[in-house]
């Protein structure tokens, strides 16, 4: 089995939809791929059991909560996140910066980092991109992501801009910050619902090189068409072999227009969130 890669296996001929493959150390990936989360390394009411049953091959954990509790450290000791959360097949980690942004209290931002207030205990905490990339490295995690800044909605164009910029220069810093191999790295491409600077994000990545590229930043108020308007905007810049991952969009609708639009990985905590509380998604509806 290959241990790093990704391939195209069929693509379909009146949209950008494909079906691919992702290897990681843990194994196979089979693309479309939809990531249950468990934030603090655990899918809230399924065991890791329960996943594999339910025949996923990838889940997704957050950094940021990792980080404060129980912490990156301690996972290490205790034999890595695969091991702390009893589960053998691929783990990809969030960076935590839409948490950071939309927990954290008294968050300030500059060029070097975020500084910020845990939301757990009230404790200063700074983070740089290559801390960041430090703390993935240290869970063992099969793909993490880079250190972004996520904005509001709705949010101006120039702060947009302003925060492509500042998330494109962490994107530098996290990739020269990197030293595993054996670990996928992804950049975030944001621009908020403004196309032109979805495509001028996506193409710095891009030049930058990373494994995969995410989205980040849709779905948080937005009206549809503005997103997918945006997400095409993004995809038209990124490479087709690599894998394209559209962060935190989950719901059925989403997933099909995000497959026609060529993305591979989706995470939500919808399925597991409305789950809980006794909502079902079927063929006619909720």
């Amino acid at each position: 089995m290959r241990a790093h890669g990704f391939r195209v296996l069929q693509r379909e001929g009146h949209s950008r939809a494909r079906a691919g493959e992702l290897w990681t150390a843990h194994g196979a990936v089979q693309t479309p791929a939809f990531m249950p989360v468990g934030s603090q390394a655990t899918v809230k009411g399924l065991s890791s059991e329960d996943l594999t049953g339910l025949g996923f091959e990838m889940v997704l954990c957050n950094a940021y909560h990792l980080y404060l509790r129980p912490g990156h450290q301690l996972i290490a000791e205790l034999g890595g996140l695969h091991r702390f959360m009893g589960w053998s097949r691929s783990i990809l980690t969030d960076s935590g910066g839409y948490q950071v942004f939309s927990l954290a209290p008294l968050c300030k931002v500059s060029d070097d980092g975020v500084t910020f207030q845990s939301h757990l205990d009230g404790s200063l905490h700074h983070l740089t991109p290559e801390r960041v990339i430090e703390v993935q490295e240290s869970l063992g995690a099969d793909v993490a992501m880079t250190l972004d800044v996520c904005l509001r909605y709705p949010a101006a164009e120039d702060a947009a801009e302003a925060a492509l910029l500042r998330t494109t220069q962490w994107a530098r810093r996290s990739r020269e910050a990197r030293r595993r191999s054996d670990q996928w790295l992804f950049g975030i491409v944001q621009g908020a619902h403004y196309p032109g600077l979805r495509a001028r994000a996506a193409a710095a990545l891009v030049e930058i090189g990373f494994d995969g590229y995410a989205l980040g930043g849709l779905s948080v108020g937005e009206d549809k068409a503005a997103m997918h308007v945006a997400l095409d905007a993004a995809v038209a810049e990124l490479p087709e072999t690599a894998p394209r991952y559209l962060m935190g969009v989950g719901t059925p609708e989403d997933l099909i227009e995000g497959v026609a639009r060529g993305m591979d990985l989706f995470d939500c905590v919808m399925p597991t969130r409305h789950g809980r509380t006794g909502w079902l998604f079927t063929s006619c509806g909720r």
